[in-house]
């Protein structure tokens, strides 16, 4: 039986996380809208790998049970590439916890049950969810575990709770790692493993709407002032990738990879501290 490897969000990160790890297989691509699946498709297609191409709702479950039912009838579901998502300057609060957070622990919780023994699969976070402050246990265990059509009830997510669209956003990356790594409990009673990539500021499109966007001095500053100096490239993100789903990394489960140049080192201990 084929092989799939489904990828979500085949931007620049999806792209080329695909190219790493979805040779020999058959890489099912899925966007919100048809003609970003399509170029995918064909960049991928040109390149000599099998693909597909399909659309995708990550906030509505039936979209996602229709991304389910279509990637098995191509054959076992061996991987799990989530790299969609909006970011603060795109989307409203209520729009980015529907998409970032709700949407990741709905597809976690689909593909969690169809994933094959030995498959894996690499959620694309971000470095916002190290930016906060240590949540309380209860916050915790709440954004790990709470039913995926209880979350956005709870307490903690309410509009008087939520300051603004970029706290929304380290909110709901900070739960995408906390999910994961409660769902790599259930994954690995199915032999599968799951984890989480926090990537800084990677040059794609969604980094260049932010750097020309009303937080574009901060973006400038954080890459000027991290130990790295730079910005990070997709193919530095999908490195990183085909580590976690290829065959050197599966003892690694549950876990976050914090790649950002020391942007967050230099929050929490250098220059780009809070005043």
């Amino acid at each position: 039986m084929e092989k799939v490897i489904v990828v979500i969000g085949p931007g620049s990160i999806g792209q080329a996380i695909a190219r790493r790890v979805s040779a020999g297989k058959h890489a099912l691509l899925a966007d919100l809208k048809q003609e970003h699946s399509d170029a995918a498709a064909q960049n991928l297609s040109t390149a000599g790998f099998n693909v597909s191409a399909t659309t995708v709702d990550v906030s509505s479950r039936e979209s996602v049970e229709a991304l389910v039912k279509k990637a098995a009838s191509l054959g076992e579901i061996a991987g799990l590439v989530h790299a969609a998502g909006v970011s603060p300057s795109q989307a409203s609060v209520e729009m980015i916890l529907k998409v970032d957070l709700y949407g990741t622990a709905l597809l976690l919780e689909k593909f969690g049950k169809v994933i094959a023994p030995g498959g894996s699969g690499v959620v694309i976070a971000s470095q916002s969810g190290h930016r906060l402050p240590c949540l309380p246990a209860d916050q915790i265990k709440a954004l790990a575990t709470t039913p995926v059509e209880e979350l956005l009830g709870l307490p903690m997510l309410q509009p008087e709770q939520i300051k603004d669209t970029l706290h929304a956003y380290q909110i709901s990356k900070r739960g995408n790692s906390l999910r994961v790594m409660a769902e790599a409990v259930r994954w690995g009673k199915r032999g599968a493993r799951v984890n989480t990539i926090s990537p800084g500021i990677i040059m794609t499109p969604l980094a260049k709407d932010e750097l020309n966007g009303p937080r574009g001095k901060g973006y400038r500053q954080m890459i000027d002032a991290c130990p790295a100096g730079r910005a990070g490239t997709p193919d530095e993100v999908a490195n990183v990738a085909a580590l976690l789903m290829g065959p050197d990394g599966t003892f690694i489960t549950g876990s976050d990879f914090l790649m950002d140049g020391g942007v967050t080192a230099s929050y929490w201990f250098g220059e780009l501290g809070p005043q």
